[in-house]
Formats: structure tokens, C-alpha cells, sequence
């Protein structure tokens, strides 16, 4: 009886080659797909897709409205519609793909090394989609219009391609400091977003469109077969972004420059010294100074 049960627990101890096969290991390259392609990545592209068909549906849905009948939408609250859809997508998307809807914001985040370059090219394709399908929707609900709200400029090519290096450098220059700086208030980063999208359109739409997006005029080219300056709407608004993220890199003090930068101003700057105290007291200390004052009080 010993043997037997020395021979069972023998065989009890020796894995099998079920065990062997199912320990075996990966092979390495797919765990190099998984750390570049994450299977998030999925999700960040869907969300990319339906962010920049509703960017499109709605600010060039009311556009295309304003130029028929600009006693329903005027070319102001088109302006406002396209402001208030960034803001609120920002909100809905941002947390999953960053709510880009805009190649040109992508490229220039790549550019900065706040984005992998190797996701590119999915976000691109997404953003492109939703537009085009955006687009053609649009063409079927507004029919018979034929403009489905297509950027054009009014003036010379050359006016309009600086209006749109201008406007989209504002719009990256407040999108980068509220995206990618840890100091600033990101809670407010669709409201600050939005805000700049919206100022901007009402300057530049009466000489380019407004456009700042690549996506949000080559749909909209191809849906109405319009293609009058389309390069200015993708050359203006990349080196806008561009310029727009690499000077707001330039300018962003690293850690070591806030603690220079806070020795230097706390003398001087009583908003500075509230500021910071209230930042680096404790809310029990807040409470035992605020009874001490209280107490010194006539």
C-alpha cells in the first residue's frame, strides 16, 4: 500500500503536457503589438469616429442652414453651435480618446510627444470617417441643398491660408495648456476649448470659413464636390497647430522653473501668497488659524 500511494502521489506531482502547453509563453511579438496597439486603442478610435461625425453634423449642418435661410440660424449662432459641440464632446470623449476630432491636433500632439506616432494614422482614418459619413448624411437630410457647409475663400488664397494659420495656432496654443499642462485647471478645459473655437470662427468666418480642421472640410468637399482652396483648410490649420503646440512646449516651465519662478514672485504678488497657501496648508491648519484670527478680533 506504501508504494502504491508513493507511485499515485508521484503521478499526482508530474505535470502532464495539458499543464506544459498551457503555461507555455507568448510569443514575443505579441506582446509588442499589445504595448503599442493596447486593445483600449479600439475604443479611442470609435470614440474619435462618433466625436467627429457629430463635430461635423452639427457645425456644418448649421452652416449650411445659415447660408439658405439666416433668419432660422444666423451665421453667429453657427458659429456658437460649432463652439458648443467641441465643448461638449470634450466632456462626453475626452476622458476615453482625448477628443481630438481633428487631424491636425493629433499630428501637432504627436509632434510634442504627447501622443504616440505609431496611433496616428487609426486616429486620422476614424476622424476622416466620421466626417465623410457625417457629411453625406447631411446631403440627404438638407437636400436640396448642395453646400453642405464647405469652407471657400472669400478672398485670395493666400488671405485665407493666413487666417486659418492664425486661428488654429489660438485654438492649439489654449488646447495645449489645458490639456497637457499639470498646473492649469483641467476641469475647464472643454469650457476653454470651446470658448477659443467659438471666438475664432466669428473672426475668421467671413474671410476662410473658420474651418481649423482638416476633417471638418474635406467631408464636406467631397459630400458637395467642392474643392475651391481645399490645401488651405489642411496645410493652414497643420502649421497652425504645430506652431500653436510648440510654442506653449517653449513657454511651460518644467518643476524646476515653478520653484524658481515661486521664489522670485512670493514677495511680490499678494494673489501669489493666497494662492499658495492655501495650496500647501492643511484644511485642519486652515481651521486653527481661521479660530486664532477669529479670536484676535475686536
Amino acid at each position: 500500500m506504501d508504494s502504491n500511494e508513493g507511485a499515485n502521489k508521484t503521478d499526482m506531482e508530474a505535470p502532464g503536457p495539458e499543464t506544459n502547453s498551457s503555461t507555455k509563453p507568448k510569443p514575443a511579438f505579441i506582446w509588442k503589438l499589445r504595448e503599442h496597439f493596447p486593445p483600449t486603442l479600439l475604443r479611442k478610435v470609435i470614440a474619435e469616429a462618433i466625436a467627429t461625425f457629430l463635430l461635423v453634423f452639427v457645425t456644418c449642418g448649421s452652416a449650411a442652414m445659415s447660408v439658405r435661410n439666416e433668419g432660422a440660424i444666423s451665421k453667429l449662432g453657427a458659429s456658437i453651435a460649432g463652439g458648443l459641440i467641441v465643448t461638449v464632446m470634450i466632456y462626453a470623449v475626452g476622458h476615453i480618446s482625448g477628443a481630438h476630432m481633428n487631424p491636425a491636433v493629433t499630428f501637432a500632439f504627436a509632434a510634442v510627444r504627447h501622443f504616440p506616432w505609431k496611433q496616428v494614422p487609426f486616429y486620422m482614418a476614424a476622424q476622416m470617417t466620421g466626417s465623410i459619413i457625417a457629411s453625406f448624411t447631411l446631403r440627404e437630410l438638407l437636400s436640396p441643398i448642395t453646400s453642405i457647409g464647405t469652407t471657400t475663400p472669400s478672398g485670395t488664397n493666400f488671405q485665407a491660408f493666413v487666417m486659418e494659420v492664425v486661428v488654429t495656432f489660438s485654438m492649439m496654443f489654449v488646447t495645449s495648456a489645458v490639456a497637457t499642462d499639470t498646473k492649469a485647471i483641467g476641469e475647464l478645459a472643454g469650457i476653454a476649448v470651446g470658448s477659443a473655437v467659438t471666438i475664432t470662427s466669428i473672426l475668421a468666418g467671413p474671410i476662410s470659413g473658420g474651418s481649423m480642421n482638416p476633417a471638418r472640410t474635406i467631408g464636406p468637399a467631397i459630400a458637395s464636390k467642392r474643392y475651391k482652396g481645399v490645401w488651405v483648410y489642411v496645410v493652414g490649420p497643420i502649421v497652425g497647430t504645430l506652431l500653436g503646440s510648440w510654442s506653449y512646449h517653449f513657454i511651460r516651465a518644467s518643476a524646476s522653473d515653478h520653484k524658481a519662478l515661486d521664489a522670485i514672485s512670493e514677495g511680490s504678488s499678494y494673489c501669489f501668497k493666497l494662492r499658495h497657501r492655501r495650496a500647501r496648508h492643511r484644511p485642519s491648519q486652515e481651521r486653527q488659524q481661521l479660530q486664532a484670527d477669529t479670536t484676535t478680533l475686536p
